[in-house]
């Protein structure tokens, strides 16, 4: 819910410019700062309002209910890129532990507790369509947030959404793809989680199997292409100077995953990768950034 500016706060607002050059502008620029203090505490006021009411739904025993709380947060999210300052407030806002998306996501849909046979609250499981806005949401949230990203590693995000990426449907499998490389942005936590539980590998397995729908494989080889490309570290030193007992380094690289993937699709995918790679560093346009994207990672699903 966003409230219209107060009409008082039109005028010292628009004039703070012009005022400020008169020789009245000292006196009246205390009012303009109150004004902003009025405004910005107004909007506080309606991005919290937003997320309790948001949350709370989201948070409850019926599906519906938290599709129609995911729904809220949603709108939300789609509203505040429009506005620095609500982003702003937004960040401010995950500080506060009654205010945090992310924990609320994993906790009531992408990855609810196993409840007790005998406990007496009916729960209903979460729907596809509740799957899919949540992994919308989480995207939304860890693209704008590094906070969440944090937030999302203590949920051992990865683990979970590979597992949710391994058992749904489209579309849940594509949200959850774009959810999975939100999460992995900037975030060693995540990217060091991805190389335990050998995330690339099974992902690429993925573009492999030919029984699997040809959208999710060529969805799972565009992920590849910009984890490796554009994700992951070039190079990274392990701490200390140790590595691990495969003799890999602790943290996953983007030479690494690149490893991975020619051990399970070939050579000739290391010759696709490198193609991505200098795509990227040749290509400024976006449109045309996409279609090479998408003819390589169809080069990639060919090669099975």
């Amino acid at each position: 819910m966003f409230l219209r500016p107060p009409s008082w706060a039109d005028d010292p607002l628009r004039t703070s410019s012009s005022s400020s050059s008169s020789p009245q502008g000292s006196a009246q620029s205390p009012i303009v700062d109150f004004v902003h203090s009025l405004t910005n505490q107004r909007l506080y006021r309606e991005v919290s309002l937003s997320l309790r009411t948001g949350l709370r739904d989201a948070k409850a025993e019926f599906s519906f209910l938290r599709v129609k709380g995911h729904r809220s947060l949603t709108k939300f999210l789609a509203s505040a890129v429009k506005s620095e300052k609500i982003i702003e407030l937004f960040l401010e806002s995950q500080s506060y532990r009654e205010l945090q998306v992310v924990p609320v996501l994993f906790e009531h849909t992408l990855a609810p507790p196993k409840r007790d046979s005998n406990e007496q609250q009916i729960i209903s499981a979460p729907s596809s369509n509740e799957i899919n806005l949540a992994l919308r949401i989480l995207e939304g949230c860890c693209l704008l947030d590094t906070s969440s990203r944090l937030l999302a590693s203590r949920h051992a995000a990865c683990k979970e959404l590979l597992s949710l990426l391994l058992k749904c449907e489209q579309p849940e499998q594509s949200a959850c793809l774009d959810a999975l490389l939100a999460v992995l942005l900037d975030s060693p936590a995540n990217q060091k989680e991805l190389e335990r539980i050998h995330g690339v590998r099974k992902i690429a397995e993925l573009v492999k199997r030919t029984d699997m729908d040809d959208t999710i494989r060529l969805k799972c080889a565009e992920f590849l292409l910009l984890l490796i490309g554009q994700v992951l570290p070039k190079q990274s030193k392990p701490a200390n100077g140790f590595q691990n007992v495969e003799g890999r380094k602790s943290v996953l690289t983007a030479e690494g995953a690149r490893q991975d993937v020619v051990e399970i699709l070939g050579r000739r995918a290391g010759v696709v990768l490198d193609a991505m790679a200098s795509t990227e560093s040749a290509v400024s346009d976006f449109d045309t950034k996409q279609t090479s994207l998408r003819t390589l990672a169809q080069r990639l699903v060919d090669l099975s």
